[in-house]
């Protein structure tokens, strides 16, 4: 029996290098940055959910399930993931950010690989030399220990990851996979980057 695998794309923060836009609704070569990671994604899971804290109608118009944290104050990543950990059944949850318009499109197939050879509970992607701490697949009863972790204060997710059987998979293969838009002169070298 295949794994079922959903994935939550995580558009909640504040965005505030890029100047307090929405940076899952910035648009990058005539499309939302958000509708580069559906694309890209789409073929690898079940299901997709958005998790955002404002314009909610507009995510919405993409077709998907849109959640807003469970925890108010935008505690960010974390918050996101716990909040879309408590709504899937799937084997498996893929969290990737809204800003990565470059994303594997063999992201699950390896990670997963990578999981079971190593008998993980989770994954973090690399791209052979920083690991990505908002692009993991994990097991959805992990959202125990991840809210315990948040409620006692904590905010870094690599010291939540540390804690558990995670194990790393890379992608030096595609060493722009990751590239995320964060500012405004990020996104025009990345509009560059894909139309050449």
């Amino acid at each position: 029996m295949s794994q079922q695998i959903d994935a939550v794309i995580l558009a909640g923060g504040m965005a505030r290098r890029m100047g307090g836009n929405d940076k899952g609704l910035v648009e990058l070569n005539g499309k939302p940055m958000i509708k580069h990671a559906i694309d890209r994604i789409t073929p690898q899971v079940k299901a997709i959910l958005i998790n955002a804290n404002r314009n909610q109608n507009q995510y919405a118009e993409f077709g998907f399930k849109v959640l807003s944290d469970e925890d108010s104050g935008y505690l960010g990543p974390l918050a996101g993931m716990i909040t879309a950990l408590g709504h899937t059944t799937a084997d498996y949850l893929l969290v990737v950010p809204c800003d990565c318009p470059l994303l594997p499109l063999d992201l699950v197939p390896r990670m997963l690989a990578k999981i079971k050879e190593n008998n993980a509970e989770m994954a973090v992607a690399s791209d052979g030399k920083r690991e990505q701490p908002v692009v993991l697949l994990m097991k959805p009863e992990l959202r125990t220990s991840m809210k315990a972790f948040l409620d006692a204060g904590e905010r870094k997710i690599d010291f939540w990851y540390a804690k558990h059987h995670c194990v790393v998979c890379e992608f030096p293969d595609q060493p722009n996979a990751f590239v995320n838009v964060n500012t405004p002169e990020q996104k025009q070298q990345l509009s560059e980057a894909i139309a050449n």
